[in-house]
């Protein structure tokens, strides 16, 4: 039977399809609202609380285009420190950084008109842009391709060692100037003449706009400090540079457990696991079981652990492809080809086609578990073994949002990729654990529920996973009108 046999084309004429798809659209609105915004509260909650200080040497390989670098060049390098009384806009960008285009392009639309601000006041003015992914070599940077094209404005290649403090020892800028330290970038900075940073702003696409950003610049080309001096932003080294990364991924847990096509089942599985304990004299008796049945908490947690299981092959397999990502110059074509997907696969699945991306993971799940007509039941192997299978399904309705985070801790190294994972790992854990002794209590009622609300939850999936892949094209192709629509 062919994959288009199986579509029930009747769907669009029922009311429930539509319901779904009202629900779909306030909740994916809601989201993408939150999502959008993520970066810019993670900002805030994890903001230095140190005293504002001028930003410390940075010191930047450069392109050494003729007309462009070469004012600024000294041997090879461009040094901020050599700029000091002027106001620079620093701009953390990469090839490969989707979002950093849109930055850039933002910022070569305004650099000649803040130039002739900047002349009239007789302020100094520069924007320098700082390859914060070192994976990516000086010749890359300086080599247009796909959606990017080398900046307008002095740029060149950072590393590890481009801040020299106070002390003389040197550090990594991005851990300095990105949320927590963690490097996700674009992350644009506004400098102003004292060297204080007075604006900071992590997306391409700005919930608010633009505005706030632009009116900073403004009031620095003033040279006047004292219009600056109550927004300037204080900034240290981390000592822990993953945080942010880390609650990133507990964030991400909570969608990949409520994934709809894995948890309408899930609370079912649970309390026909936990009714054997019923029958556990009866299986002992006949050599079917060794021991008690485990309790709510222990099938939580081995189940949890599954999931765990499931994505530390994941992160492996991130650590191990995360560098060549980065330099193949291909993520923004992958992350679209994920957009891409999510719409096919939200289609097939509203059609009510059996679509199993990761379906050869259950087929080994099946192959090593067990039931109680067996010769030997194992139940704690069991939950195990659904953990793994449970995360594997919820993959089929997150892949967009799973894939690029994963890509992304790849390209930020082994501490990012634990850190990230760890995250997803103990938030997936700990819910687990919490709905499996929800059931174990008894809460049938919430069991009917979710088994009656199976279909309009797998009908809302369906159809946020086709908005959000027609929003991530979007975001990926035309990230000025996703700004200008939520502004």
């Amino acid at each position: 039977m062919g994959m288009l046999d199986q579509a029930d084309w009747g769907v669009f004429q029922r009311s429930e399809t539509w319901k779904a798809f009202g629900i779909a659209v306030v909740l994916f609105g809601v989201i993408a609202f939150a999502g959008l915004s993520l970066f810019d509260s993670m900002d805030e909650i994890f903001e230095s609380d140190a005293e504002p200080a001028p930003i410390p040497e940075i010191i930047v390989q450069s392109l050494n285009r003729t007309g462009i670098e070469d004012n600024y060049t000294t041997e090879g390098e461009i040094r901020l420190s050599e700029l000091r009384g002027d106001v620079i806009i620093l701009d953390l960008l990469a090839h490969d950084c989707s979002n950093c285009h849109a930055v850039q392009a933002h910022l070569e639309e305004y650099m000649d008109e803040w130039k002739q601000t900047a002349d009239e006041n007789g302020v100094g003015f520069h924007i320098v842009g700082y390859g914060a992914w070192y994976q990516e070599s000086l010749e890359y940077l300086n080599e247009s391709g796909g959606e990017y094209t080398v900046p307008l404005y002095p740029t060149g290649l950072g590393s590890t060692t481009s801040a020299v403090l106070e002390d003389g020892s040197t550090t990594d800028p991005v851990k300095l100037f990105t949320t927590a330290g963690t490097g996700q970038i674009p992350v644009v900075m506004v400098i102003d003449v004292e060297g204080y940073i007075v604006e900071r702003q992590a997306t391409g696409t700005p919930i608010g706009g633009w505005g706030e950003f632009d009116s900073s610049v403004e009031k620095a080309l003033t040279g006047n400090v004292s219009l600056t001096m109550d927004d300037r932003i204080a900034w240290e080294e981390p000592s822990t540079s993953f945080v942010a990364v880390f609650v990133l991924g507990m964030i991400l847990s909570i969608l990949v457990y409520f994934s709809p096509c894995a948890f309408p089942v899930l609370p079912g599985f649970i309390s026909y696991y936990l009714s054997l304990g019923a029958r556990e004299d009866d299986l002992i008796k006949e050599g079917k079981l060794k021991t008690a049945m485990p309790s709510s908490w222990v099938i939580g947690t081995l189940a949890g652990l599954g999931m765990w299981t499931f994505f530390i092959v994941i992160g492996i397999i991130a650590f191990a492809m995360g560098e060549a990502f980065a330099q193949s110059g291909l993520i923004h074509y992958i992350a679209i080809g994920i957009a891409v997907l999510l719409i096919i696969l939200g289609s097939i699945m509203l059609l009510g086609i059996t679509s199993h991306v990761l379906g050869f993971v259950q087929k080994l799940v099946d192959r090593w578990s067990t039931t109680e007509m067996d010769e030997t039941f194992t139940p704690r192997r069991n939950m195990y073994l659904y953990g793994i299978g449970y995360a594997a399904a919820s993959i089929d309705c997150t892949a967009a949002a799973v894939l690029p985070f994963v890509i992304f801790l790849g390209t930020l190294g082994t501490s990012a990729t634990i850190s990230g994972l760890s995250g997803l790992m103990l938030g997936l854990l700990i819910l687990m654990i919490l709905v499996t002794v929800l059931v174990g209590l008894g809460r049938q009622v919430m069991i009917n529920f979710l088994r009656r609300m199976t279909g309009m939850i797998k009908m809302v999936g369906s159809w946020m996973m086709i908005m959000a892949g027609v929003g991530l094209t979007i975001y990926l192709t035309q990230p000025e009108v996703v700004s200008t629509l939520f502004a």
